[in-house]
């Protein structure tokens, strides 16, 4: 349905009880009330805090969109006494609520940031309800406040008067790091676009587990919301979020979520990301087997004396193998790289200056390192990006005798 926005007469926005007990606001024609999303916990099984929004109704009981009636507020000079009564709703029926030790998330409007006396107020209303800021998790948007200083210090004196602080909508349009930096909120809550473009672009599902590391070294907890399939929910799983929410897991209710259904869906995620793994694994140890036996054989004929064209003739035949190289026990490339015959690409054109590599020092590689410390057997890296072509690639390695103590032999494999 359509609001009239410039609809006469309202009366200003009201806290009442409904017929239930439970908190409503009342305004103009329409009954506004609190519903709770739970925020679940992989680890933990179980649900460790609710987010709050709101349910609005109009006089026939037809749901209306909320944002619809924030809108309406405003043209009738009524936003900031209904965003705040809103607050207190929430507030309210959460103290009513039956959520034990849960936290209570928020989501805070950017003007509502930058007045210097909202904390006073939102603990001034917690006290009222009982409630603890410790309690209280305060989402801000990522967007929210651009670089003043003036809200980065807001920020601080609500984290310093007790409010858990999570940056929402991070990944989203021009999302940087350094804003985590400056802030150092306690959640980062990932926006659900990067979800979406993960769920539908294999390679976006590779990179997303390297954020969440960053941040969880950054000192983030991390959090993913917006689920509804069975795929974004193992995507998140297999990136190690700490929190997940959305409506595969429950939509918005008026009560708390059962114990036991968090934990048997978080039970059924569980054992199907560990079977797609293990299929996952199987696969890639059919791909990579012939490069096992093809690097060991070349390997051989190396420590034999043969020259490394000859001895890797038949390992660069294999499909993707992109290049082989030797590196000596300091990690210093012998010679240089030792291509396929039919290899030839736009790519390897573009990136010319990098495609030599006699001399190089790949001391720091994994597959160096991995090769270096259980000579005689076969490594694979996880995909990475070649600096030789800028494309994903597996390196194998092994490291085997030589006159001059070990060497590593490489081949790449593209990915």
């Amino acid at each position: 349905m359509t609001i009239d926005l410039d609809a006469p007469g309202l009366l200003p926005p009201r806290m009442t009880a409904a017929d239930d007990g439970r908190r409503i606001v009342i305004y103009g024609d329409f009954t506004i009330s609190s519903v709770f999303q739970p925020v679940f916990s992989v680890s933990h099984r179980r649900a460790i805090g609710y987010h709050a929004s709101l349910r609005a109704h109009d006089a026939q009981g037809r749901h209306v969109p909320s944002h619809e009636v924030f809108t309406m507020a405003a043209r009738h000079g009524d936003m900031l006494e209904l965003g705040r009564l809103a607050e207190s709703l929430h507030l309210g029926n959460f103290h009513e609520f039956d959520s034990r030790d849960a936290w209570l998330f928020l989501n805070l409007h950017p003007a509502a940031l930058m007045d210097t006396v909202y904390g006073d107020a939102l603990i001034a209303t917690l006290k009222a309800t009982g409630l603890s800021p410790q309690r209280v998790v305060l989402e801000v948007p990522e967007q929210a406040g651009g670089d003043t200083p003036r809200f980065g210090a807001i920020v601080g004196s609500l984290r310093k008067a007790g409010f858990l602080i999570a940056l929402g909508g991070f990944g989203a349009k021009h999302s940087n790091i350094d804003r985590v930096w400056d802030l150092r909120p306690d959640i980062v809550v990932l926006d659900r676009g990067i979800l979406a473009q993960a769920a539908e672009q294999s390679h976006l599902a590779r990179v997303l587990p390297g954020l969440v590391s960053l941040l969880h070294e950054s000192g983030q907890l991390v959090m993913m919301g917006g689920l509804t399939t069975d795929r974004e929910a193992l995507i998140a799983l297999e990136c190690n979020v700490d929190f997940v929410q959305g409506q595969y897991f429950a939509a918005p209710d008026f009560d708390p979520v059962p114990p036991k259904v968090a934990a048997e869906r978080m039970d059924a995620l569980s054992s199907a990301l560990r079977t797609q793994i293990v299929e996952r694994e199987r696969a890639q140890h059919a791909r990579l087997a012939p490069y096992v036996a093809g690097i060991e054989s070349a390997a051989a004929r190396i420590a034999q004396g043969q020259d490394i064209r000859q001895a890797t003739h038949d390992l660069l035949a294999l499909p993707d193998a992109a290049r082989c190289f030797l590196l000596d026990a300091a990690g210093r490339q012998i010679g240089d790289n030792v291509l396929p015959h039919s290899h030839s690409s736009q790519r390897a054109k573009r990136f010319r200056p990098l495609l030599h590599s006699e001399g190089a020092n790949w001391a720091r590689r994994p597959y160096f390192i991995e090769a270096m410390r259980a000579p005689g057997e076969v490594h694979f890296t996880p995909p990475y990006l070649s600096i030789n072509e800028a494309h994903l690639c597996v390196t194998a390695s092994i490291a085997s005798p030589a006159k001059q103590g070990l060497h590593v032999l490489c081949v790449d494999i593209n990915w």
